[in-house]
């Protein structure tokens, strides 16, 4: 097993240690995501199993209707305002934190790009990474 993947937000209000690995790890230029993040995009790591999840703290949570129509719940510190976590109401089990809430951010190794078809010129992601204009199926 492989060190747990710990963080939080800015201030250290709220904190999070996941004992397992991500299943995706993605970009998503979702307009959401860009407005979330201030940024051309949001970075992620999701993982199944919310019972690998230890949650400290007490998160503001914003329910938005995601661009696949599903609502997602975001996560993020009333002090600080920073972003942490998100959910999905049509995949319970996932929990998803942002990467740059991690401890160790090098971590993160995305696997795509997500939404792709929102994406700005001036945003530049890797072009080795693979690029989807919405979510791509799972497996």
């Amino acid at each position: 097993m492989s060190k747990a993947y710990t963080g939080g937000c800015t201030c250290g209000a709220i904190r999070y240690s996941i004992s397992s690995e991500p299943v995706f790890m993605n970009h998503c230029q979702c307009r959401d995501c860009q407005r979330n993040s201030g940024a051309g995009h949001g970075s992620f790591l999701t993982f199944a199993g919310r019972g690998d999840v230890k949650l400290s703290g007490d998160a503001k949570q914003r329910d938005i209707v995601a661009d696949s129509g599903n609502v997602k719940t975001s996560g993020f510190c009333p002090t600080c305002g920073a972003p942490v976590c998100l959910t999905f109401a049509a995949m319970p089990d996932l929990f998803t934190v942002t990467a740059a809430s991690l401890d160790d951010p090098a971590r993160f190794r995305p696997q795509a790009v997500t939404y792709a078809v929102r994406g700005h010129t001036w945003d530049h992601l890797d072009p080795a990474v693979p690029k989807f204009d919405k979510m791509p199926p799972a497996g």
